[in-house]
């Protein structure tokens, strides 16, 4: 049995078997009969999902900081008042040996508060000690010496004047014939000579007492020595730093501690040339710390530079004059100063405010909770570096 294929050829087929029609899809489907549609979704890349997290984290941070920048931005400064950054600081002074040696003590160490005249250190004095026993010893042999001339000077003194009795007698006798001419010259050579010594003992006076001023002088010079070796505070401040140790030798003019002086508080501010025109020494300022942002301190512009700083080197047009910076150092009143040491802590950073027209008040947000105490005087020693 046979089939034509589609082209028309003969297709064998086995008997039994029966050769399947080609099926055909109808020309339109029943719209009950409709499949419903597919639509493929695509996963995401990763590109694509961290972008997104990014301008979500970029979209928080901004508003976060806008709010920030809303609760803590500087209120409007009026155009009287000009400012500046810097930092507090204090006047440094170093404590050094006046003579070198070797440390015996230290009294005092980083962070302690000392006065004026405190004793912070102490070097090694035996040598002097035992050089200030000798000489202790001479300014005694000294004044013995002195009293010994003296005395002999007394008794020169007195054979002087007896002497000079027997000179006076010897003229009358001689006068009136009673005695010869021989007596009476050798009562005159006796008066001479006797004059002589009291001449020579009042020299040795002079010598004995020079003697007893040097050795004198000598042990006070030992003494102020081994005081000098005595270190001390010279102003009420702060040890900031401690350079040496117990038992090192340091030459003269060595480092042991250096401090802060908390009566000399200042912050040194640059102002550009349009701002510093208008500042004046003496005139009046606020200091505001980052620490302390609503305790203005009062102060006073104790310094203004005569000189320009961040100069180009050729300055010819309006905006490279607008470059140029002065330094202006604002100092808080000592009194005050002192009576705040706690607080005062070197490097804290802050902003200096100076009003320009003494006649304008100062805004709110500068009298606030203003430290107590007055400002310094006009005449307030100044800084000469430039």
């Amino acid at each position: 049995m046979s089939e034509n294929n589609d082209h028309g050829a003969p297709v064998k087929t086995e008997a039994g078997l029966e050769v399947a029609k080609p099926a055909r899809l109808p020309a339109t489907v029943p719209q009950t009969e409709q499949a419903p549609a597919i639509v493929e979704h695509r996963p995401l890349s990763r590109g694509w999902v961290w972008t997104r997290r990014l301008v979500l984290l970029a979209l928080v941070g901004g508003g976060a900081g806008f709010a920030f920048w809303q609760a803590h931005r500087a209120p409007a400064i009026p155009a009287w008042i000009v400012y500046g950054n810097g930092r507090l600081e204090a006047d440094p002074i170093d404590i050094s040996t006046k003579f070198a040696g070797r440390i015996a003590e230290l009294r005092a160490d980083e962070g302690a508060k000392v006065a004026a005249g405190q004793i912070v250190a102490v070097m090694d004095t035996r040598d002097l000690a035992q050089t200030l026993q000798k000489q202790q010893a001479q300014f005694q042999q000294a004044q013995k010496a002195v009293e010994e001339a003296q005395a002999t000077l007394e008794q020169v003194r007195s054979s002087a004047v007896l002497a000079q009795q027997q000179m006076e007698r010897a003229e009358k006798l001689l006068a009136s014939g009673f005695t010869t001419r021989e007596t009476y010259d050798q009562r005159k050579q006796s008066l001479d000579s006797t004059r002589a010594i009291q001449i020579a003992a009042e020299h040795r006076v002079n010598e004995a007492q020079n003697a007893l001023k040097a050795a004198q002088h000598d042990f006070q010079l030992t003494q102020v020595n081994i005081d000098d070796n005595k270190l001390i505070a010279p102003r009420d401040g702060r040890i900031e730093y401690r350079l040496a140790n117990i038992g090192e030798v340091l030459g003269a003019g060595g480092k042991v501690f250096t401090m802060l002086d908390t009566s000399y508080v200042y912050m040194d501010v640059y102002l550009p040339t349009l701002a510093a025109d208008k500042v004046n020494v003496g005139a009046d300022a606020r200091i505001l710390l980052d620490a302390f942002p609503d305790r203005p301190i009062p102060a006073k512009v104790a310094f203004l530079a005569s000189r320009a700083q961040f100069t180009p080197k050729m300055v010819e047009t309006k905006n490279d004059r607008d470059k140029l910076m002065f330094r202006v150092r604002v100092k808080i009143d000592p009194d005050l100063a002192r009576a705040h040491a706690e607080e005062v802590r070197s490097g804290l950073p802050g902003v200096a405010y100076v009003k320009t027209d003494a006649a304008q008040p100062w805004p709110a947000s500068l009298q606030g909770k203003a430290l107590e105490g007055t400002a310094p005087p006009e005449n307030a020693p100044r800084d000469r570096k430039e």
